[in-house]
């Protein structure tokens, strides 16, 4: 029986294929060495690197798995943005374990002062909601319990029970009366300005994520009392790379021509599958949900990144911990849980920092407008300590 030279070829490339396979115990570093020898011998039909990549495509069809990317040469803050690893149903889907509420409990004010509260949208009125469920803290001091029912960690950084541990989150004071002192109390601004509803008018930012800042701030002062001054620069309007770096001096400059600024705040949208819509109901108005987001200075594959040192993270998870607690006892299903990833996001900058992703692409501007009242009642609660 002859067996012809193509066959022996491709048994002896199988074969190959396997002892490589067995050898790659790198963890991947070099990829598939075979393939990687058959894009430089590979030329006509019938040759020897022809027939090597075409077993290999039989053999193993996933390689491309196994083929990393270049790495980048730039800062890796500079061109990284809020984008996620994990999937959007990782994220929007997390109903709380602990305790809720029934369905048809209604959410209403609080109190008579709070009463006098009230805000108006086109969707109707608003008012601050009483607490509608009672948190069991004492389950959150297991490790599991609390990331199950508040975090999602992304998959290139990590965060261990040293960092997040509800006694410690709960131990910093995070309060500033909203009268206290003299000169702005709050900044919000947008390191992603360009950043657009479904129903946003192209060109204009103040239908977009700078009109939702714009509303934010006036809801702070008018219906809370704060001070507070809103930033409307613009750093990513060619692109979004750098715009973390470019954003950087001009918020360095208006906190140091305004020491008096505690609360900082980045105002975002995200985007999310054109199939996910991220909307609840408060008081009969739609509303769009929002996410607290951390930088934790560090990855699994570099560990601590030092020259993005924040000496404000433990204050920094502390601040988004006490915001995110008092949603879900407040606001169950308004937010989603507080997505920590690997760098620092220009967070370092005041122990009190948010950085919140309010809504996405195909939330609606009145949808992220109505979500600000919610917002601004959370925040003025943890400031004020109650």
């Amino acid at each position: 029986m002859r067996i012809s030279k193509a066959k022996v070829c491709r048994a002896g490339m199988l074969l190959l294929t396997v002892v490589c396979g067995l050898l790659m115990s790198d963890g991947g570093e070099n990829a598939f060495p075979v393939y990687a020898c058959a894009e430089i011998l590979v030329g006509e039909k019938g040759s020897p690197g022809f027939l090597l990549q075409q077993s290999m495509q039989e053999v193993v069809p996933l390689f491309g798995y196994g083929i990393l990317a270049e790495p980048s040469t730039q800062n890796p803050e500079e061109d990284e943005t809020t984008c996620r690893t994990l999937t959007t149903e990782d994220l929007i889907s997390e109903e709380l374990l602990l305790p809720q509420p029934e369905e048809s409990q209604s959410q209403t004010a609080q109190n008579p002062e709070e009463a006098e509260q009230i805000t108006q949208s086109s969707a109707g009125y608003f008012q601050p909601a009483t607490q509608q469920v009672q948190i069991d803290l004492s389950r959150l001091t297991d490790y599991e319990t609390l990331v199950e029912n508040f975090y999602a960690i992304d998959a290139n950084t990590m965060a261990g029970s040293d960092q997040l541990s509800v006694e410690k989150l709960l131990g910093m004071n995070m309060t500033l009366p909203p009268g206290e002192g003299e000169g702005p109390q709050i900044l919000i601004y947008h390191t992603h300005s360009q950043e657009a509803f479904a129903d946003s008018t192209a060109g204009d930012v103040n239908t977009g994520v700078v009109g939702v800042g714009e509303y934010l701030t006036r809801i702070l002062t008018e219906q809370y009392g704060y001070r507070v001054l809103h930033h409307t620069g613009q750093y990513d309007v060619e692109t979004r790379d750098n715009a973390y770096s470019r954003a950087l001096p001009a918020v360095e400059q208006i906190l140091a021509e305004n020491p008096s600024v505690q609360v900082v705040i980045d105002l975002h949208r995200d985007e999310v599958a054109e199939g996910t819509k991220l909307v609840t109901e408060i008081q009969g108005r739609p509303t769009a949900r929002f996410m607290f987001f951390n930088g934790l200075s560090r990855t699994r594959k570099t560990g601590d990144i030092d020259y993005l040192a924040n000496e404000n993270q433990e204050a920094n998870l502390a601040f988004s911990f006490q915001m995110q607690l008092k949603a879900a006892e407040y606001y169950p299903g308004l937010t989603r849980r507080i997505y920590l990833k690997g760098y620092r996001y220009n967070m370092h900058l005041r122990p009190r920092t948010l950085l919140v992703e309010l809504g996405a692409q195909n939330n609606t501007l009145e949808e992220a407008m109505n979500a600000c009242d919610p917002l601004a009642h959370i925040l003025d609660m943890v400031l004020r300590g109650e």
